[in-house]
């Protein structure tokens, strides 16, 4: 299976599949259109576009639709993506440099003491 790709715009409609888990495509019309401005039409747009990418099923009657891809599985694709792409894939350069300009808590520190205790083992 392809790696699906979402850019901004498809990414504000999953975050509201991702919340609600189903919605009617006249419903993500109307939050879409309160808070980003697109018309109907241009969400439409969008959302067969989705559909088309096997991101979101359309379920009949009332045109609902669902998210059929997770959250997690869009992150680990453009994390994969940005990593490859700005550090030639390498999670530990990525980490380096990212965390040598960082000013860590002791409770980010400690979550990442125990994340990494737990690929450890």
């Amino acid at each position: 299976m392809n790696e699906i790709r979402l850019h901004e715009g498809e990414l504000n409609i999953m975050e509201l599949l991702w919340s609600n888990k189903v919605l009617a495509a006249k419903d993500i019309a109307k939050i879409i259109k309160e808070y980003i401005g697109w018309e109907k039409n241009t969400t439409y747009t969008v959302i067969k576009r989705l559909i088309d990418k096997g991101a979101v099923k359309r379920e009949d009657p009332g045109f609902m639709c669902k998210a059929s891809i997770s959250k997690r599985t869009v992150q680990n694709i453009e994390t994969k993506v940005l990593l490859d792409k700005l550090f030639n894939g390498s999670l530990n350069t990525f980490f380096t440099e990212y965390l040598k300009n960082q000013s860590l808590t002791q409770a980010e520190l400690l979550e990442m003491e125990r994340i990494i205790g737990e690929q450890k083992r």
